[in-house]
């Protein structure tokens, strides 16, 4: 045992005080974040935007039973891990799988997509506890050291996460779900690559990804200045990272005993027999939630009804720092119960209301009457009646698919007012279609077969553009930028004021870069913070920790409720109150997540530390399935009924009681904690970092 309880085990390469290997595994970690959260940002709009079609509360039923499960796996991965496969291999079984998943999602099909699911689902289960458990097992008991290294850690995933919206999110919403899903894949590959190699080829395949991929955001929107803004921080803060992890695996990697298997003699088939039965049912859970949901419940009371069991009969002090592991995931669980939000009804709240046009001219009283040649069709005209037409999002959205689409199908000598004139009229087309169809479908009676047949060549138009020639429709994708979709000739009227034209476009999934973005410019400040309250022993406990995040949730909902009773007369929310709801809320994910993260590794006993960061994940299964029924409050549609969005000033305020909801319970939560906390604290005998206590 080391003599240090400073430093990392004895025989352990160090770099800046912490183990090598910990770089490594940040790298790791960050593409497969770069891989989940790229995949996240496009899922709800690929659901209810995309082929699918589906209404809000159809699409949230998948998305809450498809994150619940994600979270549940981790459960059995962590178990299978303890017990037989090692967390290296558990790592490299879930990491092919997710890949295999990503690339599943590129293809339109219901079976493939169930499918795809069902793969991240059984991948992740493999790879997530086992990834945060190697990070733990680099620090020897009782080191200071190990709070620190998972917030290091918990960059990585930040940065993962923060570059995938601006990549992933911006790729798959403009120029096609597919190309979105394939960056996923490869972010995916890197990671797994970057793991099994040793660590002279990690160090260039570190260097190259991070090379192409910073470079790729430096040079994507050269012309683009406030999108310049975002991704040029993101980019350097991708290269640093690169650079230090370069230099720290010059000692080598991870420590040749960490994560290797209890058992290397036992044979491992059973696992991968296991896991072929788990995907086939993985993907009828995921399209069934309702099942989901019984067998999940029945699932985490046997799971952690096991661990409350391990933790009765254990002796005095186990049992009581186990109390508090269990106290702090059951809040653990309320948090991230409405902090997920963020990929379901807060993405389609900033989809549908928040007005995320950047710059360019309002218009105002003094320009009624005024003709503008060529209107933007943007989320700027929601709500608003423009060219003789109440726009809803569907109609804003169809009106840029056709656009892009006759832009990529245009011939190579047609002139720029040739493809003009050709997306103009292609446009009022789409948008009139739609009108027809949605009168016709608010006085139909029975010919559902009749629409089905009405409806098929409209599916087949996407796949043709989609086998469209990659460089060909990229060419044309990049001067769909410059030539946006516009309508011409119209007259500005009372309902167009206070509207802004001429101004950039921000795409709804590219706001969940916000909350990585937050916490890679507030997580060492925080963290350095802590160090300085520690050193005149005024940090707080881990349990205050806790309730500060839960307060910081709260708040932000808070926000965002504001926000809702502050829009205008269209029901659009400025987009301040978004931004001001993710800054809260990430606040609160940094002073809950990654002191979380440690928590389970310091205070669990070290024969079952990966099962009891399993059941930390499941708590997180439970959050994320209870966080899709509280966004099926804020749905649209009857059960059943294709994807139609009702105008802004419809859906703001069933929004905004939402998030009052969840702002009063975030609130009243953090108090209970609080009042909790100095018991929490006497339970963990000693394990309390120095400070606070």
């Amino acid at each position: 045992m080391s003599t240090d309880a400073t430093l990392p085990r004895p025989g352990t390469a160090t770099f800046m005080g912490h183990p090598s290997g910990l770089f490594l595994l940040f790298f790791v970690e960050m593409w497969e974040r770069f891989s989940y959260y790229g995949m996240r940002a496009l899922l709800v709009f690929y659901m209810t935007k995309g082929f699918l079609n589906l209404n809000d509360k159809a699409a949230y039923a998948i998305y809450g039973a498809y994150t619940a499960l994600v979270y549940a796996t981790p459960f059995i991965g962590g178990m299978l891990a303890d017990k037989l496969l090692g967390a290296r291999r558990a790592v490299v079984l879930g990491g092919m799988l997710m890949a295999a998943g990503h690339l599943l999602m590129t293809f339109e099909d219901k079976t493939a997509f169930a499918v795809a699911l069902a793969l991240l689902i059984c991948g992740n289960g493999f790879f997530k506890p086992n990834i945060s458990t190697m990070v733990g097992a680099m620090y020897p008991a009782g080191s200071p050291s190990r709070d620190g290294g998972f917030t290091i850690f918990y960059m990585g995933i930040n940065l993962g996460a923060a570059m995938s919206p601006l990549i992933c999110g911006y790729i798959g919403e403009t120029f096609g779900w597919h190309y979105g899903f394939g960056l996923a894949t490869i972010g995916m590959l890197a990671g797994l690559m970057t793991f099994v190699v040793n660590h002279t080829i990690a160090r260039v395949l570190i260097g190259l990804t991070a090379a192409l991929t910073a470079g790729s955001m430096f040079l994507f929107h050269m012309s683009d200045v406030l999108q310049l803004v975002v991704n040029v921080p993101v980019a350097i803060a991708l290269l640093v990272a690169a650079f230090i992890a370069i230099a720290a695996l010059a000692g080598g990697g991870l420590p040749d005993d960490v994560g290797r298997p209890p058992h290397p003699e036992r044979s491992i088939v059973p696992v991968y027999i296991g896991t072929a039965i788990a995907v086939p049912l993985a993907a009828i859970l995921v399209l069934r939630s309702e099942l989901a949901g019984y067998l999940l419940t029945i699932f985490s009371v046997i799971a952690l009804g096991t661990l409350l069991y391990d933790t009765l009969s254990a002796e005095k002090v186990e049992r009581e720092r186990m109390f508090v592991v269990l106290t702090l995931t059951f809040f653990s669980m309320l948090f991230f119960a409405f902090f997920e939000q963020a990929g379901s009804s807060v993405s389609n709240f900033t989809d549908r209301n928040i007005d995320r046009t950047v710059g360019g001219t309002v218009l105002t009283q003094k320009d009624v009457g005024r003709k503008l040649e060529k209107l933007p069709v943007t989320s700027a005209l929601l709500g608003r009646s423009v060219a003789g037409r109440k726009w809803k999002l569907k109609m804003v959205d169809i009106a840029q698919s056709v656009a892009r689409t006759t832009i990529v199908e245009a011939p190579e000598n047609a002139t720029e007012a040739e493809i003009q004139k050709a997306v103009n009229i292609a446009i009022l087309k789409g948008v009139d279609e739609f009108c027809k169809s949605e009168t016709a479908a608010e006085t139909k009676s029975e010919k559902p077969a009749a629409n089905e047949e009405k409806q098929e060549p409209a599916k087949e138009e996407p796949k043709k553009a989609a086998a469209t020639d990659l460089n060909l429709q990229l060419q044309r994708a990049f001067l769909a930028k410059e030539m946006k979709p516009y309508l011409e000739s119209v007259e500005v009227n009372e309902e167009m004021i206070g509207m802004k034209i001429d101004g950039r476009e921000v795409k709804a999934s590219m706001f969940q870069a916000a909350n990585p973005i937050f916490i890679m410019i507030f997580g060492v400040p925080l963290a350095m913070v802590w160090s300085f309250l520690a050193t005149y022993r005024w940090e707080p406990n881990t349990a205050v920790k806790f309730s500060l995040g839960l307060l910081q949730l709260g708040l932000g909902f808070g926000a965002l409720w504001l926000g809702t009773q502050s829009c205008t007369k269209y029901g659009i929310v400025a987009m301040e109150w978004l931004l001001l709801g993710y800054l809260l809320h990430t606040v609160g994910e940094l002073c809950l997540s990654p002191v979380g993260l440690s928590m389970v590794t310091k205070l669990s006993p070290q024969r079952m530390v990966s099962t009891v960061m399993g059941g930390w994940f499941l708590a997180s299964a439970l959050a994320n399935f209870l966080g899709g029924m509280i966004a099926s409050w804020t749905g649209v549609g009857e059960e059943g009924e294709e994807a139609v969005f009702p105008l802004p000033i419809e859906s703001v305020h069933v929004y905004g009681d939402v998030f009052a909801f969840m702002a009063i319970a975030g609130c009243v939560s953090a108090l209970v904690l609080f009042i909790l906390s100095p018991l929490l604290v006497k339970w963990m005998h000693g394990q309390e970092a120095a400070g606070g206590h």
